[in-house]
C-alpha cells in the first residue's frame, strides 16, 4: 500500500467481483432450475411406460357366455353401468359392442384397487378390439391378426348330401355352401344333388398361427353331377369385376337361380294343368311348385327385381310377388312372415321372407310361381338365359388363367378325402 490508500487495481477487480455475483448468480440458480424441470420431465416420460408394465395391472381373460349382452357380461365382472355406458358410446364410431358374439375371447385389464383400465375383445380370428382409458375417455382400435393364405385342392364324393360329402373329404361345410352357391344357376342342390356326385375346387384358406380360421374364394371348381359335368373358373376383369366363368367364357350367373330355397327342401308338388286338389278334392290346375319346408325356413329372391305386392292374398296367405325384367313375375306363397315392402328394389339372392302354412294349405310349405307377361310358366323347364361372358378384348387373359386353374383342378387327387396345397402366400392384396 502507498500513502494508506488501497490499491486501486484491488478496488476495481473486488467491485468487478461483486458486479459479477450480481448478474450471475441469479442466471446459475435459473439454468439449475431449468435442468431440474427438464431432468423430472425426462424422468417421468421413461418411467411412465415403466409404471404401465407394472405387475399391478390384473387381466381376467373370459369367455362373452351365450345370449349374454355386452352390458350383462360387463355387470358380472364388477363393472358400473355408468362406466358401461361411456364405453359403448365412446367406442361406438369403431366398433359397436350390441354385435359381441357368443364364446367370443374377452380380457378385462383392471388396476390392483379393481378399476377398469381397458379391455380386448375378439371380434373374429383376424380382428381383435382394443378399448383402452385415458382420463375419463375410453378410445378403441382394432388390431388386424396377420393371416396366411393356403390355396387348397379338396375332392369328394357325395353318398348322402353334399354337407356330409365335404365333411367326409376332411374340409369344413362352409365349403358345401360355397360350392353350391357357385353352381346355383345349374343345380338345384335340393332336388338334383345325387348319390354317386363328384366335385372338385380349388379355393383359398385362411390360415392364423397354423389353424384353419376360414374360407375365401372358390378359385376354380367342377361338379359331376349324374354324369354331368359342370365347370367354374373365378376371373377378374380389367374393370376390377370379379365372376365366375365357364371354361368356354360363358358366365355360370343367371338371370334366374335355380330354387327359391337353398337346402333340404323335397318337392312334393310340381307344375301341372290337371292336378287333384288336396283340399278341394277336384282336378285342377297347380301352376307352380310346391317345396316342403319347416315353418321359418328362408326364402330368397330368384332374381333382382322390385316388390309389387307384399301382404295377405286370400287362399294364398302372406305373399310377396317380385317383377323382374322382361316381363317376369315371381310369387312366394304361404309365408310365414315377410321381410320386404312394397316398392322395395331387391336383388337375386336375397332373403325376403319365411315359410310358412298361412292361406289354404295342407301344412309348411312354400307354393313357388312364375309368370312371363301374364302366362305362367313351369320353372324346371325353363332355359335360363346367362349373364355376360368374357369379352372379346379379355379373351387372350381368360385363356391364360383359365389354362393355369383347370391344370392346377386336373392335378387335385380324385380320391375322397385327399387334400393339397398348391400355393401358400402371406397376406395377399386383392379380393379374398
Amino acid at each position: 500500500m502507498k500513502n494508506g490508500y488501497p490499491n486501486r487495481t484491488l478496488l476495481i477487480l473486488a467491485a468487478i467481483v461483486a458486479t459479477s455475483a450480481v448478474v450471475l448468480v441469479p442466471a446459475i440458480r435459473r439454468r439449475r432450475e431449468a435442468e431440474l424441470q427438464l431432468a423430472t420431465r425426462e424422468h417421468a416420460a421413461t418411467g411412465a411406460p415403466k409404471r404401465a408394465t407394472k405387475p399391478q395391472i390384473i387381466r381376467d381373460e373370459s369367455r362373452i357366455p351365450a345370449h349374454a349382452t355386452f352390458s350383462q357380461f360387463m355387470r358380472s365382472h364388477g363393472i358400473n353401468g355408468v362406466t358401461i355406458e361411456r364405453i359403448v358410446e365412446q367406442v361406438r364410431s369403431t366398433y359397436n359392442l350390441g354385435e359381441v358374439r357368443a364364446a367370443a375371447e374377452i380380457t378385462l385389464m383392471k388396476s390392483a384397487g379393481g378399476k377398469l383400465v381397458g379391455l380386448r375383445y375378439q371380434i373374429d380370428p383376424e380382428r381383435w378390439l382394443w378399448i383402452e382409458r385415458e382420463g375419463r375417455h375410453f378410445v378403441a382400435h382394432i388390431e388386424n391378426v396377420p393371416v396366411t393364405i393356403a390355396v387348397a385342392g379338396i375332392s369328394g364324393r357325395v353318398d348322402d348330401s353334399l354337407v356330409q360329402a365335404v365333411e367326409d373329404a376332411g374340409a369344413h361345410e362352409q365349403l358345401a355352401a360355397k360350392i353350391a352357391s357357385l353352381f346355383r344357376w345349374q343345380i338345384d342342390f335340393n332336388t338334383e344333388c345325387k348319390p354317386g356326385d363328384t366335385f372338385k375346387a380349388l379355393i383359398r384358406k385362411k390360415l392364423v398361427d397354423g389353424h384353419f380360421v376360414g374360407y375365401g374364394r372358390i378359385m376354380a371348381a367342377q361338379y359331376d353331377n349324374n354324369g354331368r359335368l359342370y365347370q367354374g373358373i373365378l376371373f377378374h376383369d380389367s374393370d376390377g369385376r370379379t365372376a365366375y366363368y365357364t371354361p368356354s367364357g360363358e358366365a355360370l350367373q343367371k338371370a334366374f337361380l335355380r330354387s327359391p330355397l337353398r337346402f333340404d327342401a323335397r318337392v312334393t308338388s310340381r307344375f301341372s294343368y290337371h292336378r287333384f286338389h288336396p283340399i278341394l278334392h277336384r282336378y285342377m290346375p297347380h301352376l307352380g311348385i310346391d317345396f316342403a319346408a319347416p315353418v321359418g325356413s328362408r326364402v330368397q329372391a330368384v332374381a333382382s327385381g322390385r316388390v309389387v305386392f307384399a301382404g295377405w292374398d286370400g287362399l294364398a296367405g302372406r305373399l310377396v310377388r317380385l317383377k323382374h325384367a322382361n316381363g317376369y313375375e315371381t310369387l312366394y306363397m304361404h309365408l310365414s312372415r315377410i321381410l320386404v315392402h312394397r316398392g322395395e328394389a331387391v336383388r337375386q339372392g336375397q332373403i325376403i321372407a319365411l315359410t310358412g302354412d298361412t292361406g289354404l294349405s295342407t301344412g309348411p310349405h312354400l307354393d313357388f310361381r312364375i309368370e312371363h307377361y301374364g302366362h305362367f310358366l313351369n320353372f324346371f323347364g325353363m332355359h335360363l338365359p346367362p349373364a355376360h361372358g368374357v369379352s372379346a378384348e379379355e379373351r387372350p387373359e381368360f385363356v391364360e388363367v383359365r389354362q393355369r386353374l383347370l391344370s392346377e383342378l386336373a392335378s387335385v387327387p380324385s380320391a375322397p378325402g385327399t387334400e393339397r396345397v398348391a400355393l401358400q402366400q402371406a397376406n395377399p392384396s386383392g379380393a379374398f
